[in-house]
């Protein structure tokens, strides 16, 4: 792969993607739901996802598509070249704010993430990366992630996963919430971990994310020198859900040892 012909061509296709998307503010949606009734999926969603395998077909047609609408071709395992896309992060956001949503574009060579892309649309701010060449906001090189002590940290987390629900006894990450300085929600995984990469959090952690919703961000966080992985402390899986992870590497170990170390869950 010619990593920097890539690069180009899909920093100027997500850039087009924002602007089909910004047209639509002023269009009626077409609102399904997925999984449950908070899943959701616009026409946008769709559309947005079908308008990168078209132009991906044309110009680089070996490339292989993992798609959150299921429209590529998903792939089973990540030879060759791979996009793994999320053409809206934070739909319900989409629909209800028009804001605080990004397009998600990862992209792999092989299983290793190559070029990472999070578009802030309304914002107009791209977090990208070029692995080993540094990470990025717009024109603005991103620093090392610093050292932060839990006591001092700014935390991404829903609430979800401190009161009652399936997935996870609410008591284990309770004790963190109440140790940190605060904690933050925004409604898209790929924004949140973008923040992190930023300075603007100094983790993110969720029970439950599928593939594109954390390719790009991994990484985008791991060029700044975050650590990435399972909340117990386990290589992500690119290939299915998994929770979710991500903070400098001081913050990160404190956590697993202090405050995951059971792991019974």
């Amino acid at each position: 792969m010619d990593i920097n012909a890539v690069d180009i061509f899909a920093k100027e296709l997500v850039k087009e993607a924002g602007e089909i998307i910004k047209k639509s503010f002023s269009k009626v949606l077409n609102i399904e739901t997925k999984s449950h009734a908070n899943d959701l999926v616009t026409n946008m969603d769709k559309e947005i996802e079908e308008y990168f395998i078209h132009k991906l077909n044309s110009h680089f047609p070996d490339h292989r598509v993992l798609g959150e609408e299921g429209v590529g071709s998903n792939p089973k395992e990540l030879s060759g070249v791979v996009w793994i896309i999320d053409p809206i992060d934070g739909t319900m956001n989409f629909i209800h704010q028009q804001r605080n949503f990004a397009i998600s574009v990862g992209i792999y060579e092989d299983g290793v993430g190559m070029i990472g892309l999070i578009y802030d649309v309304v914002h107009d701010e791209l977090y990208h990366v070029k692995k080993g060449q540094g990470a990025y906001i717009n024109d603005k090189p991103l620093s090392p992630l610093p050292h932060v002590k839990v006591e001092e940290a700014v935390i991404g987390i829903n609430s979800t996963w401190v009161t009652q629900n399936r997935r996870i006894d609410s008591s284990i990450l309770s004790p963190l919430v109440r140790a940190v300085r605060g904690t933050r929600s925004y409604g898209s995984a790929a924004l949140e971990m973008a923040y992190v990469a930023a300075g603007r959090l100094d983790s993110y952690m969720t029970l439950r994310l599928c593939p594109w919703d954390f390719a790009a961000g991994i990484i985008l966080v791991e060029e700044v020198g975050g650590v990435c992985t399972t909340l117990k402390g386990e290589k992500l899986n690119l290939l299915g859900e998994n929770s979710v992870f991500i903070a400098n590497a001081s913050f990160h170990d404190a956590v697993l040892k202090d405050f995951l170390h059971n792991g019974n869950w």
